[in-house]
């Protein structure tokens, strides 16, 4: 992961003023920081990740808000982890606000501790009881990624 912000490639910039455009949402500093910090990493990313590369840029607060404003807007989702904490990937462009797609599994390396989004492999369907009403699934496996079994 990157310790410092370089500056904006001419493609990523118009790519990240794209995604907001198309979200009717304003561009701004914190916004197209913490989204060049998920497409030049690729991962997910937890809150502190973000605050951690941002440095003294943004406060809590505003990644806080970004982030929130981001999984509604269907940019990023989350992925829940073993601690009860929360880390965040770009979604798909078949995500859109309020309708999540990304019914893929996740892997949490027990080594690195990277998430990977395992896009190619889906949840499985689950039968729930009549009654019941599936609005999220969240597959996450653990194990050795490829990087640290090589």
């Amino acid at each position: 992961m990157p310790t410092a912000f370089l500056p904006i490639r001419p493609d990523m910039k118009a790519t990240i003023a794209e995604i907001l455009k198309r979200n009717q949402l304003s561009i701004t500093e914190s916004r197209t920081k913490i989204l060049e910090l998920f497409q030049d990493t690729g991962n997910a990313l937890s809150h502190s990740m973000i605050e951690q590369e941002t440095g003294k840029e943004f406060d809590r607060v505003t990644i806080y808000r970004t982030l929130q404003t981001f999984v509604e807007k269907g940019i990023i989702h989350t992925i829940p982890t073993a601690d009860n904490s929360v880390l965040y990937a770009l979604c798909k462009e078949a995500c859109t606000q309020g309708h999540h797609h990304d019914n893929h599994v996740h892997f949490i390396c027990d080594q690195c501790n990277t998430t990977y989004c395992l896009d190619n492999i889906s949840t499985p369907d689950i039968k729930l009881p009549k009654g019941f009403i599936q609005t999220q699934t969240d597959l996450v496996v653990s194990g050795i990624c490829k990087n640290c079994n090589s």
